[in-house]
């Protein structure tokens, strides 16, 4: 059996998982600032390498080590072991705080992804600046996706991977549900029979039926280019 298995491998020209394979995946991963994709990790190992059961094996290596190599949305990266944070605490702030109209676009766009300026507007019943947009693009958490299916062809947010890996998750689904935000008191327990929490499961990476590409998106004109950009291009 394990001599026909082999067999099929090279037919299909996928490689053993060897020691070499490995190490080369690790220190892609390991000389990277961010989270490597599996597509990065494709176009740099060998043809034929089996991202997936490398990856598997690296992740069993250090799973008991001071750094765990976690997966987040398609990409991995080498963290700090949950339960040796506290040596990395630091007493300082953040650069920046969100206020708290930053953070309610934030969880909306999370939780609606893929929403448009006029959708986001609708479920806070508020209008929203271009600032507050401006200020979560700037950090790196929300991006623009591409542009909805409908007359004006308005331009479609959502989060990126560097959302996921600032709040600890493996993929957007793994945001916490209804009863999970009532019990760390962040929904009130009298929500309407009715209210319903959406499952948010678009990939950061491909559109889905209702988008279309960006292809002449102006983020100046939209107000959403950030202060750098704006130098570098006065």
């Amino acid at each position: 059996m394990a001599e026909q298995n082999t067999a099929e491998k090279k037919q299909n020209g996928e490689l053993d998982i060897t020691p070499e394979l490995v190490r080369m995946a690790e220190a892609i991963v390991f000389a990277s600032s961010e989270p490597v994709t599996d597509r990065a990790l494709e176009e740099r190992l060998p043809k034929g390498a089996n991202i997936a059961a490398i990856m598997d094996v690296l992740t069993q290596d250090y799973k008991k080590r001071g750094v765990n190599l976690v997966k987040v949305g398609n990409a991995y990266a080498f963290r700090t072991a949950p339960d040796l944070a506290f040596l990395l605490n630091r007493q300082e702030e953040r650069p920046r705080k969100l206020s708290r109209a930053a953070l309610e676009v934030l969880a909306i766009i999370a939780y609606h992804q893929p929403i448009t300026r006029a959708e986001l507007e609708d479920v806070r019943g508020v209008e929203t600046s271009k600032g507050t947009l401006d200020v979560l693009m700037e950090a790196g958490w929300v991006k623009i996706r591409g542009r909805r299916r409908v007359p004006g062809r308005p331009v479609t947010y959502g989060t990126t991977l560097a959302f996921l890996d600032e709040f600890s998750l493996p993929e957007i689904s793994d945001l916490p549900g209804m009863e999970e935000l009532k019990g760390a008191g962040l929904l009130s327990s009298r929500l309407p029979a009715s209210f319903r929490m959406p499952s948010p499961t678009a990939d950061p990476d491909i559109l889905t039926d209702e988008e279309e590409p960006l292809e002449d998106v102006n983020l100046e004109q939209l107000g959403l280019l950030s202060p750098l950009d704006r130098e570098e291009k006065s």
